[in-house]
């Protein structure tokens, strides 16, 4: 039985399927969430389209991101033009991305609310970093386009109210893409030359397409890093852009900028007679204070009887000469004194005079001394005398010359009881004057005999 079966490679039926897609969806429209949104190292973005119950792989060549004027983020919600592609090595299918707008918010609005946003959020548009414009510049520039109507404007208001002033243009476009580079490089410019005093970056009034260089970040780092103080002064009074918030000053009109820079030539010159008059006044005052001062002076004695001074001043010289005197005679009393004081001292401290008092003192101590000697003596005599009848009084002899005995065993043991000695014993007998050998015949121990 033959095979009539039809066998596809994988890449033939790849190539088919890429053929089919591509010219079924050559391009279309279509709306989606982006997620999973990234940047490859060559510029490509690749992401997701989805809804709640399918997601279409995307991407968006380098090429084509010029032409976005929004940063694409996940989460956004957005509407994407292009056509459906099949990547053979993969199998996938994926939407190259021609054009990407935003659902609902314009692009050019989207792009200005994310780029205000990132500026302010690094402190580019606060309120301490604006500096403070000088009263009378003396040199102006101007970035702006030098043959439309901003620089007309505010020409003419500066020859109406200061002509002398010196004006730097830096002749730049104010639309389409070159605008922001151009309008960079004058803001450089301008800078480099030193001796600017303010910078004014001007264009006349627009859609937002028109105003869009000015919402350039480019430019708006250029304002923020300017050393000169600049005034942003673009489209009309309901125009906003980013240099309006990054400048030092916003201006409603390229002719109010110019307002604002120079003074009414008139209004300064007023103000200069102001002070001139206020000056007279205050100079006018001074001159009278100092006359009233010297006919003060004028009516005084001191310069109406000019030796009335040399007077006061020869009885204040007579005061004090006779203070002088008093005051001599006083210190000489009273040296005459402290002299006599230091001759009696002098004197009571010669050799003579400290011997004899040596010796005197020396004849009343000796005295003292054999005294105390005498009395300690004595002292000592009563407390031996005293000492030895408290030892006489204790003494076994004065015992004795009561009438009392001792008992010794011929050891010199004391007897103090009968049990120490039997009959036929030899006991010495200790009596006041001598002693007796005797011999114990009987021994009691108590003593029966009636008391003589």
């Amino acid at each position: 039985m033959s095979d009539d079966r039809r066998i596809w490679t994988v890449s033939e039926l790849t190539a088919r399927l890429k053929e089919i897609l591509e010219a079924q969806f050559p391009a279309f429209w279509v709306e989606g969430e982006i997620s999973n949104f990234r940047l490859s190292n060559a510029g490509h973005a690749y992401f997701t389209l989805k809804d709640e119950t399918a997601q279409l792989r995307a991407v968006l060549f380098k090429s084509k991101m010029r032409r976005v004027r929004f940063e694409p983020q996940d989460g956004l919600h957005v509407l994407a033009f292009g056509g459906l592609d099949l990547y053979a090595q993969r199998g996938e299918y994926q939407l190259v991305v021609e054009l990407l707008e935003p659902k609902g918010l314009g692009a050019l609005q989207l792009a200005f609310e994310q780029l205000k946003a990132r500026l302010a959020a690094e402190g580019l548009f606060d309120a301490e970093r604006k500096r403070p414009l000088p009263r009378f510049p003396r040199k102006l520039g101007i970035v702006t386009s030098p043959t439309g109507a901003a620089i007309r404007d505010i020409l003419q208001i500066i020859s109406r109210r200061f002509a002398d002033l010196h004006i730097v243009i830096a002749p730049v476009r104010v639309q389409g893409e070159e605008a922001p580079r151009e309008i960079v490089g004058g803001i450089q410019d301008l800078n480099r030359l030193g001796d600017l005093d303010v910078i004014i970056v001007a264009r006349g009034g627009g859609s937002l397409e028109d105003l869009w260089a000015f919402n350039d970040e480019t430019v708006a780092r250029a304002i923020a890093g300017s050393k000169v103080p600049v005034i942003s002064a673009v489209g009309h009074e309901t125009d906003v852009t980013i240099a309006d918030f990054v400048a030092d000053l916003r201006a409603p009109t390229p002719s109010g900028a110019a307002e604002l820079v120079v003074e009414e030539k008139q209004a300064v010159a007023e103000w200069l007679g102001d002070l001139y008059a206020r000056l007279r006044r205050s100079l006018s005052q001074r001159i009278l204070r100092q006359r009233e001062r010297v006919e003060f002076l004028a009516r005084r004695r001191v310069l109406t009887d000019p030796a009335r001074p040399l007077r006061d001043l020869q009885r204040r010289l007579d005061e004090l000469t006779a203070r002088l005197a008093a005051g001599l005679a006083v210190g000489h009393r009273e040296a005459r004194h402290r002299a006599l004081l230091a001759t009696n001292s002098l004197l009571s401290h010669t050799p003579l005079a400290r011997i004899s008092s040596g010796a005197a003192l020396l004849d009343q101590l000796d005295g003292r001394l054999h005294a105390g000697i005498g009395r300690r003596m004595e002292r000592a005599r009563d407390s031996l005398r005293t000492r030895v009848g408290q030892l006489d009084s204790l003494s076994p002899l004065a015992v004795l010359r009561r009438g009392y005995s001792l008992t010794r065993l011929p050891g010199g043991a004391i007897v103090r009881s009968a049990r120490q000695v039997g009959p036929g014993s030899d006991v010495e007998v200790l009596l006041h004057e001598g002693t007796l050998g005797c011999r114990v015949t009987e021994a009691r121990e108590r003593d029966d005999r009636p008391q003589v």
